[in-house]
Parts: structure tokens; sequence; C-alpha cells
């Protein structure tokens, strides 16, 4: 009779423990999910240009005037890459007209070797 309540007793505590290990991985795995959803909605969803122009390949650079001084412009023509410190006075005619029309520049090397050319 005995060893009839002592096998009772190990199994409620066995059944005691499975019963508490499966709630605690439930409800660990309902927190994850949570936190994983809640990382998803907060994760930015614009895009972000690095100095140098090393993590986007754009496809080109417009050279405008704003505010009489020649700015760097991406290839959406809206967003500006770079502003100088070049006036646009001190540039020759030809050249003023074509940024004021918006020179296109295909590379980063290009546009950097003519902001060094026309740099004081």
């Amino acid at each position: 009779m005995k060893t009839k309540y002592v096998v009772g007793f190990f199994s409620c505590l066995l059944l005691t423990a499975v019963l508490l290990t499966a709630g605690y991985q439930l409800s660990y795995r309902h927190v994850m999910d949570r936190q994983a959803a809640r990382a998803e909605e907060e994760a930015p969803t614009t895009e972000s240009i690095a100095a140098e122009g090393e993590a986007v390949r754009e496809e080109g650079f417009y050279l405008r005037e704003l505010h009489g001084y020649v700015a760097v412009y991406l290839s959406d023509k809206t967003t500006i890459y770079e502003l100088t410190e070049i006036p646009l006075t001190d540039l020759p005619e030809e050249v003023r007209q074509e940024i004021s029309a918006g020179k296109y520049v295909g590379t980063a090397a290009e546009l950097y070797a003519f902001l060094e050319n026309y740099s004081s």
C-alpha cells in the first residue's frame, strides 16, 4: 500500500514539473515573438547615406545652384549630397550656365575632380 502512495506522489511531482516546463517554454516563445514584432515595427525604413558616398552607389550626381553656391545633388535631383563653398559668380560663364541647367557628373571621381578644379 505504501508503494502505491510513493508512486502516486512521484507521478504527481513529475507531471507538475512537466507542466511548469511547458508553461515556461510557451511564455518564453510568446515574449520573444512580441519582441521580434516590436523590433520590426521600430526598424527604420529610410535609407541612410554614408559620408563620401561609400554606402550608396548612385547613378551619378547633378551640380546645381543653391543660394548662389554650387550644390551637389544625388541622381534624384532633390537629395543634397554635398554643399560646397564655390560661389557661382567665380565660375566661367559656360560652366555657370551648365550648373544653372543642372550639370550631370557620372562618377564620384569626376565630381571631386570638378570640385577640386573650381574650389579656391
